[in-house]
């Protein structure tokens, strides 16, 4: 690298930043609109309309017309947001993914800046959240996850600055950015214990940063008193609710369910896993990699069960297992990594970082409704500072790395980033065109003709002007079609002995590497679809089977 460059990035490292994730990012802008995408597109069209009632309107998002207040699980902030930026942007996929730049960049920024305060080199913790997997595929959402995120890293910043310098102008505006995170997602309440447990081993006491905690809790208390005026029903409370419940009849054991969130946390903070061997000695890399290993195999053995999973043409038992334990490998290294940071020393800073990582953790694995990249998104700029605070130990402590030992590592990571983010962009492309192929078949049959299935597939179906059906109110009857697309959820098929036959629309999307499919056990979104936040094997084409309903007969019956 030229001396100009390097000096340049040195003095301007946020400008650095900002061009590198634009370049990461622009590449994914023109995504379609996929998974809960649509929940906060409906919801943002409809504050536009009526700003003050957010969820006021009705949905089929479970396969009947519920109120959206029970049919989404998210505060609404980055639904204002997204109201905001179609009014001046528009509603295109490339006009909202433009928007979701700036959270993007902002997480960037942020970790950067704490970074400086928490370990030496700011721009490789920075680049490290950047080309994880999970944040690059967060980030090419118009869902909540990264905007959250980012309200959070700032707010972290302004409370350990404003703890530092006792200032308590910084402490009140982390205050209002906790009650933005919270208001964003649900997760950000996790702040209020977080920097309570930071600021009193910082400060070995109660002061009146105290009371800049009451602000996020006010905000919350609003919230749930707005809400239950408007809808008869206190949205954060449901949430909580929703989860155990949704917990409770999956019926997935604690085992099966703890390897799967050390899978995700090692394939989702995929940088971790490909410093890991920079980051230890080799004997203690052996030790390690070889009790991993059996613990992560006696998990899988116990508790994961593939065949529920796997398609047969698609990949092997064999292949999944195997990635499923390096995966797992990798996340106990992540939360090595927290423990061991720990163990040497005992400062604010260390149980800050422990705490965030562990806490976002437990919550992906015991508290949420499901494993997701989603959930494990919270850490990734906690897990960057700690490998970058181990870097520089093992530097103090004599270590000699190859020049070029850094920058391989954060390019493989990277490079497996942009792939995994390139599989998410080709499935949601793939989705897209499954309704585009509907329409040029069945333009013209719409009458007679209804689809099951959400996500994506159910926004472009109703754009192209096709309806969900209502299995308690559509009247579906002989001589009908049925569309289902096979990879989404919320679908059944009809009665055979109403089916006249049965055809199928087949679009190619990713080829060897999925972000989320049943058939190769990948499960980013939602680890109910498989263990993996990813997987590499034959990935088959996105499928809508259409069922011709007969002319004279039963009625499909209401599933």
């Amino acid at each position: 690298m030229p001396d100009k460059i390097r000096r340049w990035i040195s003095l301007h490292p946020n400008w650095t930043l900002t061009f590198v994730t634009l370049a990461v990012l622009a590449p994914f802008l023109a995504k379609p609109f996929n998974i809960d995408d649509p929940l906060f597109i409906w919801v943002a069209k409809n504050i536009q309309a009526h700003p003050l009632n957010p969820y006021g309107f009705n949905v089929n998002w479970f396969g009947t017309v519920t109120p959206m207040w029970l049919a989404t699980e998210n505060p609404p902030v980055a639904c204002y947001y997204l109201a905001f930026a179609a009014a001046v942007l528009g509603w295109s996929e490339v006009a909202l993914h433009a928007a979701f730049l700036l959270p993007a960049i902002a997480v960037v920024l942020g970790t950067h800046r704490l970074a400086q305060k928490f370990c030496g080199q700011p721009m490789l913790a920075a680049l490290a959240v950047l080309f994880t997997p999970v944040f690059l595929i967060s980030s090419m959402t118009v869902m909540c996850d990264v905007m959250m995120l980012a309200f959070w890293v700032w707010s972290v910043i302004f409370w350990t600055e404003g703890i530092g310098k006792n200032d308590f102008r910084k402490l009140s505006v982390a205050g209002l950015l906790i009650a933005l995170a919270t208001l964003t997602k649900y997760y950000g309440v996790c702040l209020i214990p977080l920097l309570a447990a930071y600021s009193l081993v910082e400060t070995r006491g109660l002061g009146r940063w105290a009371a800049c905690l009451v602000i996020p809790l006010a905000a919350l208390c609003a919230y749930q008193w707005t809400t239950h005026s408007l809808y008869g029903l206190a949205m954060l409370s449901d949430a909580v609710e929703y989860a155990g419940y949704e917990r409770g009849i999956t019926g997935i054991s604690g085992m099966s369910t703890l390897l799967t969130a050390l899978t995700f946390t090692g394939g989702c903070v995929a940088v971790a896993v490909f410093f890991m061997p920079l980051l230890w000695r080799t004997r203690t890399l052996v030790v390690f990699g070889t009790t991993a290993i059996l613990i992560a195999a006696a998990l899988f053995f116990e508790g994961a069960k593939l065949e529920k999973y796997i398609s047969t043409d698609a990949t092997s038992a064999t292949f999944m297992e195997i990635q499923i334990i390096f995966w797992a490998v990798g996340g106990i290294g992540v939360l090595a990594l927290a423990i061991e940071n720990l163990w040497r020393q005992r400062d604010s800073v260390v149980w800050l970082l422990a705490l965030w990582v562990f806490g976002t953790f437990l919550f992906a694995s015991v508290f949420n409704w499901t494993v997701n990249g989603r959930s494990i998104l919270p850490m990734v700029p906690a897990v960057a500072i700690l490998i970058v605070r181990r870097l520089e130990r093992n530097s103090v402590a004599g270590w000699k790395l190859p020049k070029i030992a850094v920058p391989v590592s954060l390019a493989v990571s990277a490079a497996l980033a942009l792939l995994v983010a390139r599989a998410d962009y080709c499935f949601a492309v793939a989705t897209r065109q499954t309704a585009v192929q509907t329409f040029a078949r069945f333009g013209n049959e719409q009458k007679n003709f209804w689809f099951e299935g959400h996500w994506g597939f159910q926004y472009y179906m109703e754009s192209l002007g096709f309806a969900a059906l209502d299995v308690q109110r559509s009247p579906i009857k002989p001589g009908n079609i049925l569309a289902l697309p096979e990879n989404n959820t919320g679908i059944a098929p009809p009665n055979p002995d109403a089916t006249a036959r049965q055809e199928s629309i087949k679009v190619s999307g990713p080829s060897y590497l999925a972000t989320m499919n049943v058939q190769v056990a990948a499960g980013f979104y939602a680890s109910l679809r498989g263990p993996l936040p990813f997987a590499f094997g034959k990935v088959p084409p996105e499928s809508v089977l259409l069922y011709f309903l007969k002319t004279n007969g039963p009625v499909p019956p209401k599933n």
